[in-house]
């Protein structure tokens, strides 16, 4: 029986093959012939990360992972539905996962929609509409009576909003993972990834990730 490592080390782990990503250092760790065999009988990835589809920003890569380390769910903006979240409860509540990771980067193309949407109506073709209005509330939140008009928040500032309520969305839509984290089996971490340095960023967190 594979133990079940806790959040604190599954976010260890992940900054860990980030630093080596941005120093050009990477392992490439559990990609072996063996490593694929063991692979073939079961699973326990110790995190789930979901993040956005944006071709650069492939999760195993920047984190320096394997085969069978993380559970990877993503769509186009890191937006959240039904059966995103199902994938993220099976991550956690089937194969054993420790953390959630809400991954977000900068120069997004769906906060850049949502804006536009936002400021001057502009309306996308087809669904990906409907990755625009998933994205919207994130960022609405920062726009309404005594606050300042949108056109003047800069774009970092959307993306980060985004992934913070993405976050909180996590928890509020999702019984069992809100269990998960009271009972400190799991946590969830926000992270803005940069596109020039490869580094990400701790946005927001939920749940116990030991000392700073």
């Amino acid at each position: 029986m594979t133990r079940r490592v806790t959040p604190a080390e599954a976010w260890q782990s992940l900054r860990d093959g980030n630093d080596r990503f941005v120093r050009g250092e990477m392992l490439h760790p559990s990609q072996g012939i063996e490593r694929r065999a063991e692979l073939s009988v079961a699973q326990h990835p110790f995190a789930v990360i979901f993040g956005c589809s944006d071709s650069r920003v492939a999760a195993e890569i920047i984190f320096d992972q394997g085969l069978g380390d993380v559970f990877v769910v993503r769509t186009a903006g890191h937006v959240l539905d039904t059966t995103v979240i199902g994938s993220i409860e099976y991550g956690v509540e089937v194969l054993g996962a420790s953390l959630v990771v809400v991954l977000g980067h900068d120069s997004c193309g769906a906060v850049a929609a949502a804006t536009a949407a936002l400021t001057g109506g502009e309306i996308a073709q087809g669904f990906v509409q409907a990755v625009v209005d998933r994205v919207i509330p994130s960022i609405v939140s920062l726009v309404g009576p005594g606050k300042a008009p949108i056109q003047s928040i800069d774009a970092a500032t959307l993306g980060h909003e985004h992934v913070r309520h993405t976050v909180h969305m996590l928890r509020s839509y999702s019984v069992s993972l809100a269990e998960a984290i009271d009972q400190g089996r799991c946590a969830v971490v926000g992270l803005e990834y940069t596109l020039t340095d490869g580094r990400v960023h701790l946005a927001e967190s939920l749940g116990d990730l030991g000392p700073a």
